[in-house]
Order: structure tokens, then sequence, then C-alpha cells
């Protein structure tokens, strides 16, 4: 009976040839680009027609891709395999590490075929074939290697030089993709094959090539997979580990180092599909030898490649052009140079267009405001009734910190931001036409923070239960937070507001602002390592003062915070935001040096947006799309579709709690950009509103919120922070803003809300 060969197909792959079809939220492999089902599935299908012997079939996926591979999968009988989740991609090399581990673990020294999970080939037959001609070389102890006999000279594919005659011979060398010159001189030798990137071997001789030429590689892959995680959905590998793997590919790790190398010549006929001009060679023709797939219509053409997926598509004339249209891109190359799309796909990237990133999905959404009616009904008769009522400390004054899920306060110290945040939540909803007693909230609220002025004029971190100071530092957050509230409460009207605003900026500019003029201080003694988020918030109040009096005065401020973002903030190179600096503005060391957080990324993308409006620096709006697309890109939970708390500049999740407000300000960043140039974001608003109630409001009772989600989407939230309150009023109110088309009303909210008459900055803030 045939040898047991245990099957792993690599599935981690972007696809950006092909794009703008595939992308990182929708690779290559699971498009159905040769007209019977998706990539994937056709590999796993190729490899469970083994005409004899045991064949079990895993799957190495991105974890972000993991819904999709079940989805793909599901029905489909594994025979023993299973999917295998690596949290961040190490490239191919661990993946082969991992396929030799999970043999070893279930088979001992068994038989392995690894396979790329997004190439065309002929037929099944062919292929075990093939596959089947290498078993004797790889039992003797020999990495088999699998050599596509050249038809033309191609430059985008690494070659095999071959020695000898037969079923197998020997490997002399691999060379990684030469020039054409060189490719043709390949293909005219007759020794030169195409790799195909498959590999058949025993676990064990795989093993000790790694020993031998990689050792760091197996041995930390080798503790990632001890340290795995294996539910019935499949084998999750430990972020805390692999991420620690370095990243190689296995040509380059192994292939190129190892001896005794065999390659088998393939009898089938071979694709990997990496070109538009590859789709139009293995694709079905009409008579003028086009694809056409899609809404198009053509007239007068040739052997070319036409697909459209939505719009009408109509051509004239066109002769060996490739032209594929998506909902929001449409790219157009002679089918010659179409490999070359990579170009596109790193200029768009440089620019911080999100078209690389995400594929847009109208049918998530029948129209624009689809959560409209839920969203009001949640803002003006759930939440607004309740916090102006129960969150309202009226023995004390100011407002709770926070509330139990039964809506009963929780006796706890008031920070000075969250007093703040609840007197600029109550202007906001004033300005919106909220029929409640916004006035007297905001003057209660404003009197009670009065009592923590300090000796300076400045404003006390935290506050007794009484309105006694229980910390006096001046912290430049809690400043900004002030400011922000002071120019919306003058907006509402209160007469205090514009008196108390000067003098809070007359304290920030003696005591907090760096007396080098860059930037301010954490607080007005000095201490504590710099940050990034005092700023943006200092940014988010100047931008509300200057909308609040039209004075330029306070664009030039915030002008300051810009060039701190341009100079220091931002890294061109993995496009995050830091945190923590040092006193010279350089990255703080160690470990908060790398931290990143998704949801000042969203915060800072609106802010960047707003200011761009104002100050006609309009190459902002690239930076903000480049923050925007980092975020979704590397800060998401792949199960929740949520935020994480923290990721590294390396998208390395920090801290992997999905808390309530960085959802809220990816609506109002996908808001801001939406109508800056970029792709069609009005699905990508809808369904970020979807996931902060399926998440985090629904789930809690009436008016409240669940605030913190773990990783796997189980709350665990014990209490309700008012902190939150600002970010979800001023996110949801910014959604009624921009589908105000869809008019609700309601008899406690009598009047639509009316983008015509837009508050001028609705802002950001952080908890």
């Amino acid at each position: 009976m045939p040898e047991r060969i245990s099957c792993f197909v690599m599935s981690g792959g972007v696809g950006s040839r092909l794009w703008p079809l595939s992308r990182e939220d929708n690779p290559k492999q699971f498009h159905d680009l040769a007209g019977h089902g998706s990539m994937l599935v056709n590999t796993v299908r190729r490899l469970k027609a083994r005409p004899a012997g045991d064949t079990p079939v895993h799957v190495i996926a991105s974890e972000r891709h993991s819904e999709r591979v079940r989805a793909d999968l599901a029905g489909i009988d594994l025979a023993g395999g299973h999917a295998i989740f690596e949290p961040v991609g190490r490239n191919t090399a661990a993946a082969v590490a991992v396929a030799a581990l999970e043999t070893i673990a279930t088979h001992g020294d068994g038989l392995v075929l690894v396979v790329p999970s997004d190439h065309e080939i002929s037929t099944e037959e062919q292929f075990w074939n093939t596959v089947e001609k290498g078993v004797p070389a790889a039992e003797a102890g020999r990495l088999v290697v699998f050599g596509i006999p050249p038809d033309s000279p191609e430059t985008g594919y690494g070659y095999i030089e071959s020695v000898g005659k037969g079923n197998v011979r020997d490997v002399a060398r691999f060379v990684e993709k030469p020039g054409l010159e060189m490719a043709k001189a390949y293909v005219a030798s007759g020794t030169f094959f195409w790799n195909a990137g498959i590999f058949l071997f025993r676990a064990g001789a795989m093993r000790a090539a790694f020993r031998e030429h990689q050792a760091a590689i197996w041995q930390k892959t080798e503790c990632a997979f001890a340290a795995a995680a294996t539910e019935v959905s499949g084998t999750y590998l430990p972020i805390e580990q692999y991420s620690t793997i370095p990243s190689a590919s296995i040509d380059y790790a192994i292939m190129e180092h190892a001896s005794g190398i065999a390659m088998v010549p393939a009898n089938f006929y071979w694709s990997d599909l990496g070109s538009w001009q590859s789709l139009l060679d293995i694709s079905p023709t009409d008579g003028n030898g086009n694809v056409v797939l899609g809404d198009v219509v053509a007239i007068d053409c040739e052997r070319s490649y036409l697909r459209s997926q939505g719009r009408l598509l109509s051509v004239i004339g066109l002769r060996d052009v490739a032209i594929v249209s998506t909902a929001d891109a449409t790219f157009v190359a002679p089918v010659a140079k179409s490999q070359e799309v990579k170009r596109i796909v790193e200029q768009l990237e440089k620019s911080g267009r999100l078209e690389t990133k995400f594929t847009p999905a109208h049918a998530r959404v029948l129209q624009p405001g689809a959560w409209r009616e839920r969203v009001a009904h949640w803002l003006f008769e759930e939440t607004l009734p309740l916090w102006s009522t129960a969150g309202v400390d009226e023995r004390h004054g100011g407002f709770h910190e926070a509330l139990s899920f039964e809506a009963a306060p929780l006796m706890k110290p008031k920070r000075m931001r969250t007093m703040a945040r609840q007197v600029y939540a109550f202007s906001v909803a004033k300005l919106r036409g909220w029929d409640g007693d916004a006035d007297g909230l905001i003057a209660h609220g404003i009197a009670f923070m009065e009592k923590g002025r300090t000796q300076r004029g400045g404003w006390a971190r935290v506050l007794q239960e009484d309105g006694t100071i229980a910390d006096a530092c001046e912290d430049a957050y809690d400043h900004a937070c002030v400011l922000l509230m002071l120019a919306h409460a003058y907006q509402a009207g209160n007469p205090d507001a514009l008196r108390l605003g000067q003098e809070t900026f007359a304290f920030l500019d003696e005591h907090l602002e760096d007396d080098r003029l860059t930037g301010f201080l954490e607080t007005s003694d000095g201490t504590e390592l710099r940050r990034s988020n005092p700023h943006m918030h200092l940014l988010e109040a100047f931008l509300a003062w200057y909308a609040a009096t039209g004075e330029r005065g306070y664009l030039r401020r915030a002008a300051r915070i810009i060039d701190l973002f341009r100079s220091h903030f931002f890294d061109t190179e993995s496009w995050t935001l830091g945190e923590y600096f040092d006193e010279a503005w350089n990255p703080a060391v160690g470990q908060k040096g790398q931290w990143t957080e998704p949801g000042h990324h969203f915060e800072w993308a609106s802010l960047l947006v707003e200011f761009a409006a104002k100050s006609r620096q309009t190459d902002l709006i690239a930076f903000a799309r480049k923050l925007y697309a980092s975020a979704i890109a590397t800060g998401l939970n792949r199960s929740t579709g949520l935020a994480y708390g923290a990721v590294s500049r390396a998208a390395l999740p920090l801290d992997l709690i999905s808390r309530s407000w960085p959802q809220a300000e990816a609506v109002k960043a996908a808001l801001a950009l939406e109508g800056t140039g970029g792709p069609d974001l009005k699905p990508e608003i809808e369904a970020r509103v979807g996931r902060l109630f399926r998440w985090h409001i629904d789930p809690a009772p009436l008016g409240m919120w669940i605030d913190r989600v773990d990783e796997k989407g189980s709350a665990v939230a014990t209490e309700v922070p008012a902190s939150i309150f600002y970010h979800l009023v001023t996110a949801l109110m910014q959604y009624l803003d921009k589908t105000e088309e869809a008019v609700y009303r309601s008899p406690s909210f009598p009047q639509s809300i009316n983008a015509a008459e837009p508050l001028a900055a609705l802002n950001r803030e952080t908890v």
C-alpha cells in the first residue's frame, strides 16, 4: 500500500500581482479565477484526489482569514487534516517547519507534501503521477522539488538548474527571477526549469536541514508549535512565540544551502496565475481570443483580458490589453506588461490609498444610513436620558465616574477629563437638537469642575466625590479635555466658557508649553515620558476653538502640533504613529517605543482631514489614509473585526482587549475620509457602526455599553465608564450628519439632523 503523505497547503499570501481583484483582506487564493471554484478549494480537492494511500490535508493560513478558510472548506473532508492559523506572516520557511512539526507530532517521520494554495494545475491525475515519481527519493531522505519545463523566458519565476536525465534529477542550483536575456538563455539550454514551489520530503529530513542551516528558525517554530492551542476550528499558533521566528522563504533559508536535492520534471500544465497575462492564457476565450468576464461590451477587440465587477465596461478596438474594473478601481495595461501591477500597488501604498488594503463590499448594506434609525433611537431615547439622570451626581456635583450595569453609581474619585467629557457630550447634544436640560447639565458640570482649579489657574487631575482635590497634578491631557469642552460649551451658549477658556490657554502657555517650543510637557513639573496623545487632544481642542471663534491664532497653534506629527510622531515606513518619546522626541526605549494604538490612528486620521480642510495642507489627506489603512490592516482582531488596544510597529498585537472607544473612532475616521478622493467608504462606515452595536452596545442594558471585549469576543467589562460616553455621542452624531438623507423623527427628537448646520468640530478623544 502506498505510504501516507501528509499534505500542507500554504495559504498566507496576498497576491498583489492580481490587484485590483486581489487585496490584503481578500487575496488571490480565495478567488475563482479559472471558473471552477476558489483557488484554495481547488488545491484541497486536488490533494484529496490521490488515487491510493492515506492523504490527510492541512491548510496553513493567516488567522485574519480564518473565517474565510472555514467557510471555503466547510463540507470538505480533510481526511484527518485540519487548519493551522498563523497570527502573523513569517514567510514560507516557518510554514514548512510547521508542516514538518505537525507531521512528526502526528505520524512520526512521515512523508510531507507542501504546495501553494493559488496555482492552476491541469489535471489531478497528472499532478499525482508527478508527485509519486518523487516518493522514492523522498523516502531515501532527499528533499524533492518539482520543475516545470519552461515554454517562454519568464522573468517573474524562479529557475532550477538540473543535472542528468529521467524522472528524478539532481539539482545544481536555484536562480531567483533572472533578467530577460538570462531567462532566454535558460530556456534555450534545456537544463533549466521553472520552480513550482512544491516540496516533498520526509519530516525528519527537513528537520535535519533546518537544524544544519537555520537552527534559529526551527527552534523558534518548535517553541511556537508546542504552545499552540487546538480547537474544533483549527490550531492557533501563539503570537508571542511565532512573531519571534525570523522571516525567510524556504528557498532562501534551506533549498539554496542543502545538498542532495532532487528535482522531478512535471508532466502537468502549471501556472502560478501571477499576472493577468497568465489568466488570459488559461481562461476560456471568445472567437477573437478575448477573456470577457462580467458586464462587458467589447467590439473589435483581440487577445485581451476584459473583466468588470459591477459597472458596465465598454471597449472598442483593443489588442493585447488587460482591463480589470472593480467597484472602486480600474487597472489598464498591455497584457505583456500586466505583471508589473506591483509598481502600481507600491505607488498606491506610498500615497496611503486604501484600495490595496480592503475590498468594497456593497452587498453588506442596502444604502447609506442603514443604521440610522437604530443610532438615533439609542442616542436620543436610550443613552442621553440615562446619563442625564442616573449619570449625574446630584448630591456632590459633577458626574459619576462609572455606573454599574444596573445603572447604580459607583463611588469613585472623579477624573477631570471625565467631567469635561460629560459637559462636552451634553453641549454636542444641545447643538444637535436634543430637548433635554443641556444648559443645566453644562452649568452643573462646569461648576463642579471649578472646584478643581489649582492655585496657578490650572485644572487638577483628580477630584474626590465631593470636589476636593485628590491629585493636584496639572496634566496636559486633562487640560486638552477641558479646552475641548469649553469650546463646545461656548458654542452652546454657556456664559462662563469663554472666560474659562482664555484662563486655561494662559495657564497652558505659562506652565505646560516646552521652553524649547517643541510641543507640550506631559505635566507641569516636566516629569514622565512625553506622549503624542496629549498633543493629539490639544490639536483637537485648538481646532474646536478655531471653529467656535474663527480666530486664526488657534489654527496656528494647531499647525505646530501638525509639525510635530510630520517630524516625529508618524513613521513613514510602517505607517504607524508612536505613543511614547523621550525629551528629544526620539522613540522611548523598550516596548513603549514600539507601542502604537489603532484607536489613536483613527483619531489622528479624522483630525488630519479636518485640519487639511481648514489649512489647505491637502497632503495631510494621504497621511490620514495611511493611518487608517495601517489600523485596518494590522490593528484588527480578525475574529471580531474590532480594533485591538495596541499593536507594535511590526504589527504584533500587544493589548488583545478591544475597547468600545476605538470602534467609535473608526466610524469617525471612515466618515472623515469618505469623499476625500479615495474609495467609496459608505459600506465600510455601515460595517463599522454595525460592529460597534454588535459587540459593544446591543449586548448591554439600554443606554449602556460593554466597554471591554476579549480576543474571542467575550465581554469582560465589569462596569460602564462615563469617559466613553462622549466617544459614542460624537461618533454617532457625526454618522447621523453624514446620512441626513434618511430622516428620523421621534417625539423626543423632533427635528432631523441637518448636515447643513454642522457643529464646527465634532471632535475626537481617547480614554
